[in-house]
């Protein structure tokens, strides 16, 4: 039960600050700029995940939190290509 309450923890924060940077884009990028700003969106959230799942001290579980934070933000962001379409 451990392992899924560090999972939720350590993968919610990072898909929030995924979809807080989709928003911003969408808020504060010129149209044109939408699909080159969304993918330093992606490469900020994947040095995050690994800051992050580098600060929790747990080595088990290390490759299933990043997995799930990365596929979640792609997800995220997928959706908000779609939305800015």
């Amino acid at each position: 039960m451990g392992t899924v309450n560090l999972l939720v923890k350590s993968v919610t924060p990072v898909w929030l600050l995924a979809l807080i940077g989709a928003v911003l884009v969408g808020v504060l990028s010129h149209p044109g700029q939408y699909f080159v700003m969304l993918p330093v969106v992606l490469g900020v959230i994947v040095i995050l995940t690994f800051v992050v799942q580098l600060l929790v001290v747990q080595p088990s579980g290390f490759v299933d939190r990043v997995a799930a934070s990365i596929a979640g933000s792609m997800v995220i962001l997928a959706v908000a290509s779609l939305v800015l379409l």
